[in-house]
């Protein structure tokens, strides 16, 4: 599977705290919330990663987004595109080739192999 890009409307209502409760019309349950507005957009970007790997997971089909312009926000309230995407996260099998000396300590140290590689590759790619 290649990466997959996901895109829906969101609305963020604001509280009398000043937080925001966020949901995805095209998602019924899919809500959060943020402290601030920085925090309520970070949320509402994982509100929408954790639904769209459930859904993927469970085989369910994705719904159609709702064009941002036929979403209607209540009073005092807004609407916002959320982006998010899937990654084909299945282990494969790599062979590797490293020093023998790396390897013994690795082994000595409790080190993962598997691990290491994947925090490094995440460090360097994301």
């Amino acid at each position: 599977m290649k990466v997959m890009d996901y895109v829906y409307v969101a609305v963020f209502e604001p509280n009398d705290d000043g937080s925001y409760t966020i949901s995805f019309p095209d998602l019924p349950g899919c809500i959060s919330e943020g402290k601030n507005l920085p925090d309520a957009l970070r949320m509402a970007e994982r509100a929408l990663a954790q639904r769209i790997e459930y859904m993927d997971d469970k085989g369910l089909d994705f719904p159609k987004p709702t064009k941002i312009s036929e979403v209607e926000a209540p009073d005092g309230a807004f609407t916002n595109l959320v982006r998010t995407w899937l990654r084909d996260t299945r282990a494969i099998r790599r062979t590797v080739s490293i020093p023998r000396w790396m390897d013994d300590q690795a082994v000595a140290a409790g080190l993962s192999l598997s691990r290491v590689l994947q925090d490094a590759l995440k460090a360097r790619l994301l």
